[in-house]
């Protein structure tokens, strides 16, 4: 009878703490934030004395693929995540990475994010966050794992598509928007993947070994901005060691860094499998383990569920005493806090799914993110000429870019080839296509060569190109494994499937030729003087074929920047520079030997040319910056820096161009890259006029992580701001001094 009573009195307690959330909802939507979250604190404060030992430790690891348990008796609901940075993933099953055959389960696959960081446009950025979120909420899902910031150290990582680029100021600036997006639908953002997880090949077991200035510099930025500017309510740990210890629960990154100094108060997620150990994990601040195992059924004891290093191992630890529970107790509250910020949000809204909004936001990321590198002869655009035809080769014309890819792939309700772009676009011009080269016959079977035979595809792409009065040659890599694509890096710098001996041998018999590469990676070019035309289309999901038809045809002005370096060579890339002992390591230790000279900041301090700059892209119209000054020319740490300029479109069509401010630090006490990006601003211009640009640099932002102090420090003197179009177009330079 006692018992009976006392659970009764229980269940009222919480009946009644879940009516007054429900009831009280529209009196917290009046409140400020500040008063909304202290009332949510004060609900969880009187949760957790409700929950039994077990009952708190089943919160903490996966009870499927992509679900963690609730309490069923107390009304707390299951978490529910998907893979996703440009999509909701299809439906997995329970226990494996089987696909679980759902027939509702096709969304709108937007471009990938190498394309979102190349459209320098934060605003877009935003709408790209708050259409996928839609589209995750209408999923049900409650953690969209993405967006992916790590930084673009090497081209031959097979997961940089996912990621924004190699510029840490770049990155911060467009994850931003995407998080708050998403996040307005009430359903959490998971910025991925903490940190230093900048290659795929022995990603569970490299050790990385780098100083504190890169750290700080380059790598934790955009993670920084994301907790920080954006408020993400998840971060996913890494697979890699950090200096020894596994990423997804170091002490320095995750207890020290992230939980501290940052003050980050949502969930940390393991990566799937990334947890190793119950004793780290659970002080250095892991808070959801999820994918240890693979099977739940009990088919294989090891594997269970409840054997996760957060599972019967870490209850078994609580009740000896050997960890405290209070440390038990701040991940649930921090997994309470996420469910109120989700799952038990009141009037959390429906989503959309693969509606025409979504479509259109999709189309516009890829027209703005697309990158006209190369237009000698005025190739593009092409005209609707009756008459012309224009021969289409390659596989990648056709070829799904949504499918492979690992965790990021998607099953879109449809995907637009560039073929079937093309084709709805051009109603006068007679378009042929040839595959001219083919790959393996599945996403995970790269290396194995194609069915097809390799000399009837070329010999048959020849004859039509000879015929042809444009050629357009879709090449480049695709999602597969061993290309861009997760769980391995790729082998080789140049193009694989023997695109460059098609493409040498095409221009034997057509010299009118424009290549439109399809990658999230630098590639190799050794027939790029031989070409006029050259285009870098990214991975654009659902609208790929509009997108790209919409930049070829002339309908859409070209504005994309490159987020990242194209070196002309693999030795001329920083981390390459160094040997096998900073890429990929040697008995899987590795040293960032490049230390902050990342990306452009080492080709610009080493002085090697690049193939094509960071901050690079042509546009169909002419740009004039102009009238380049500062607000002054001295100022205090606290003080903001004012960059005009005036911007003049003098060409013939409408277009957008973006204006780039980097700063320098001459005569520094430290090594310094020649510059830094600090700020950019993408401006629309009808042809024939011009606006003035501001940007704005906080003077404290021209810091150095000095290792000495183990603190940030602004170093006083001269310095020099850059300002251009591109990291190695500066049109103005101007001397400035910090006091």
């Amino acid at each position: 009878m006692n018992i009976k009573i006392a659970y009764s009195n229980t269940w009222k307690k919480v009946l009644i703490i879940l009516f007054v959330f429900t009831k009280t909802v529209d009196v917290f939507a009046q409140k400020t934030n500040s008063t909304l979250e202290k009332s949510i604190e004060s609900k969880i404060d009187s949760i957790i004395p409700l929950l039994t030992l077990k009952e708190k430790v089943d919160m903490c690891h996966a009870q499927s693929k992509f679900s963690t348990k609730g309490v069923g008796r107390l009304g707390i609901p299951e978490l529910w995540m998907s893979d996703g940075p440009h999509g909701v993933r299809a439906e997995i099953s329970w226990d494996s990475w089987d696909y679980a055959g759902w027939t509702n389960d096709s969304i709108t696959a937007f471009p990938a994010l190498t394309c979102l960081a190349a459209t320098f446009n934060p605003k877009l950025s935003g709408d790209y966050g708050y259409n996928l979120g839609e589209e995750a909420r209408y999923r049900e899902k409650d953690i969209l794992l993405g967006p992916g910031v790590n930084i673009y150290r090497t081209p031959l990582n097979g997961r940089n598509f996912e990621y924004m680029g190699e510029d840490p100021f770049l990155a911060s600036k467009m994850v931003v928007p995407y998080i708050k997006g998403v996040q307005k639908n009430n359903v959490a953002a998971c910025a991925k993947h903490f940190a230093l997880n900048n290659q795929e090949h022995w990603r569970n077991t490299v050790n990385v070994e780098v100083g504190d200035r890169a750290l700080y510099e380059i790598y934790l930025p955009a993670f920084k901005a994301a907790v920080q500017e954006a408020g993400v309510w998840a971060v996913m740990g890494a697979y890699n060691k950090f200096r020894g210890q596994y990423a997804t629960h170091n002490e320095l990154l995750t207890k020290k860094i992230l939980k501290g100094d940052w003050d980050y108060d949502g969930v940390v997620i393991s990566d799937w499998s990334s947890t190793h150990d119950t004793m780290e994990a659970a002080m250095n601040g892991l808070d959801l383990e999820m994918g240890t195992g693979t099977d739940g059924l009990g088919t294989n004891s090891l594997n269970h569920y409840d054997n996760y290093y957060l599972a019967s191992p870490f209850l078994k630890a609580l009740k000896s005493g050997e960890i405290d529970e209070t440390v038990l107790n701040d991940k649930v509250r921090r997994i309470l806090r996420l469910m109120f910020r989700t799952t038990l949000k009141s009037n959390r809204g429906f989503g959309k799914i693969n509606n025409k909004e979504h479509h259109a936001v999709a189309r516009k990321v890829a027209q703005e993110g697309i990158v006209l590198l190369k237009n000698e002869n005025s190739f593009f655009p092409i005209e609707d000429k009756e008459g012309i035809t224009i021969a289409v080769i390659g596989e990648n014309a056709t070829r799904s870019m949504t499918a492979g890819g690992g965790s990021s792939e998607l099953k879109p309700q449809f995907e637009i080839s560039p073929l079937e772009g093309l084709k709805a676009r051009y109603e006068n011009v007679n378009i042929v296509h040839s595959m001219g080269y083919a790959t393996g016959p599945s996403v995970y079977d790269a290396v194995i060569p194609s069915k097809l035979n390799a000399d009837s595809l070329r010999i048959e792409a020849v004859k039509i190109a000879k015929n042809a009065d444009i050629v357009l040659f879709f090449g480049g890599l695709n999602k597969s494994h061993l290309q861009d694509c997760e769980g391995a890096d790729r082998t080789q710098f140049n193009l694989p499937f023997g695109q460059d001996e098609l493409l040498n041998d095409i221009l034997e018999v057509n010299k009118n030729v424009g290549y439109i590469l399809m990658s999230g990676n630098a590639v190799e070019m050794p027939w790029l003087r031989n070409i006029d035309g050259l285009i870098q289309t990214w991975y654009l999901g659902s609208m790929a074929g509009y997108g790209i038809a919409d930049i070829i045809s002339g309908d859409v002005n070209p504005s994309g920047k490159l987020p990242f370096t194209f070196p002309a060579k693999l030795e001329d890339n920083a981390a390459h520079s160094f040997g096998v002992s900073s890429y990929p390591g040697i008995d899987q230790e590795q040293n960032y030997k490049e230390g902050i000279l990342v990306g452009y900041r080492w080709h610009d301090t080493k002085k090697i040319t690049p193939l094509y700059a960071f901050g690079y892209g042509l546009s169909y119209t002419s740009f004039n910056i102009n009238n380049v000054k500062t607000d002054k020319k001295t100022y205090l740490p606290n003080d903001k820096i004012k960059v005009t300029c005036q911007v003049t479109n003098s060409g013939n069509l409408d277009g957008a161009e973006v204006v780039q401010v980097y700063v320098g630090k001459p005569k520094s006490k430290v090594k310094r890259a020649l510059k830094e990006l600090k700020g950019f601003e993408k401006i629309n211009l009808k042809k024939g006029t011009s606006k003035t640009v501001e940007v704005s640099i906080d003077a404290s932002d021209l810091a150095f992580y000095d290792e000495s102090i183990s603190d940030w420090n602004l170093e006083k003197g001269d310095y020099v701001v850059y300002v251009g179009n591109a990291s190695n177009n500066i049109i103005k330079t101007i001397k400035i001094n910090i006091k």
